[in-house]
């Protein structure tokens, strides 16, 4: 579609501005080349070959996925250093093995004993060992081993002393992030899981234990405290492209998002003050109830609009006040929605350079 204007897309459509993505991207890689700590992008945002290029300076090396089918994407794709950090589901660790023997490096994470059980119970061919992170909680509250109990050191020591099973790190996402408003507020939790991180890093050298640190989240690592240069890798992902989430959040300005969807009204509802549109939670996702004051997303150029409500393939656009005139609208006319968040695999992906 090289040189067709954007009303030739079919809607709903993610458009990509790469200038953007690559300027996001640049950043990131000079944060982390300041801090000192290596950069492991998460992919899970986009799933593209295109942004992992830019991502990772077009090496393919030292990424983090969420999915074993991203894994593989990549894996066939000339990806390598790859680190699939999802608590271990049980029923997935014959394809783990495969991706292990295959590759120079394929990494597993871990936060239960029962999950070391299941790698010490499928040792891998040809020499190879497992190359185990510890998913640690600092505060975030989801998946993890506490970092202030026993059992963290307990399980990290018990890694350790495995045949065939390295522990290669300590992983904590910094996911608490996300209920911070500005720099401040970031740079507080920022410094906590860092610090928890380090303390934990302590207790493991003190019985003998030498491994990787990472933390990670786009909030953490678009405003980095100084300690972070005491960790060995930091893992983003969201800031390749950011989103309204991330602008309120104070990660990054509205002026960084790096994407839009396109949607075309179809539908015009007098009775109900309202416009229809194509655009449905399958092509945005239902993140954002009730954080925005233009509802689901910012609807571009059109600060009087509100996205109020959406069904699986349609959306419902009012304004914010007052009767809509609905001559600025046409049937078949595009509007540009901002979304609150990009993690939407299900969204049709058209990149473009200016």
């Amino acid at each position: 579609m090289e040189g067709e204007p954007l009303s030739a897309l079919c809607t709903p459509a993610l458009v990509v501005d790469v200038d953007k993505v690559k300027r996001n991207a640049q950043r990131m890689i000079q944060r982390c080349n300041k801090l000192g700590v290596q950069l492991r992008p998460h992919m899970k945002t986009h799933k593209t070959l295109e942004c992992a290029d830019v991502m990772t300076g077009g090496s393919r090396r030292c990424i983090v996925v969420s999915t074993l089918a991203e894994a593989c994407f990549y894996a066939d794709h000339g990806f390598d250093d790859i680190l699939y950090a999802y608590s271990l589901p049980f029923d997935k660790v014959e394809r783990c093995a495969a991706l292990s023997e295959r590759l120079d490096l394929f990494q597993v994470l871990l936060d239960h004993p029962e999950a070391l059980e299941q790698l010490k119970n499928r040792p891998l061919r040809n020499g190879r060992q497992w190359h185990v992170w510890l998913k640690l909680d600092c505060g975030n509250g989801r998946a993890g081993v506490l970092h202030s109990e026993p059992e963290a050191l307990s399980l990290a020591r018990a890694v350790s002393l495995t045949d065939g099973v390295e522990l290669t790190g300590v992983y904590a996402h910094c996911g608490n992030t996300y209920n911070c408003r500005g720099v401040e507020q970031i740079h507080a939790v920022a410094q906590e899981t860092t610090t928890f991180t380090l303390q934990f890093m302590e207790k493991l050298k003190a019985v003998g234990i030498t491994c990787k640190s990472s933390i990670g989240s786009t909030p953490s690592c678009s405003h980095p405290v100084d300690d972070m240069s005491q960790l060995s890798e930091v893992h983003p992902g969201n800031y390749v492209f950011y989103d309204t989430q991330q602008s309120v959040i104070g990660s990054c300005c509205l002026e960084d998002i790096a994407v839009r969807v396109l949607t075309r009204v179809i539908g015009h509802c007098p009775h109900r003050n309202q416009l229809l549109i194509d655009c449905g939670w399958c092509g945005l996702s239902l993140d954002g109830a009730g954080k925005l004051p233009t509802g689901y997303a910012l609807i571009e150029g059109h600060p009087d609009l509100k996205l109020v409500s959406m069904t699986q393939e349609h959306g419902r656009v009012e304004p914010i006040s007052g009767p809509l005139d609905y001559s600025k609208y046409p049937l078949g006319s595009l509007l540009t929605l901002i979304p609150y968040h990009v993690s939407n695999s299900s969204l049709q992906k058209v990149l473009l350079t200016k």
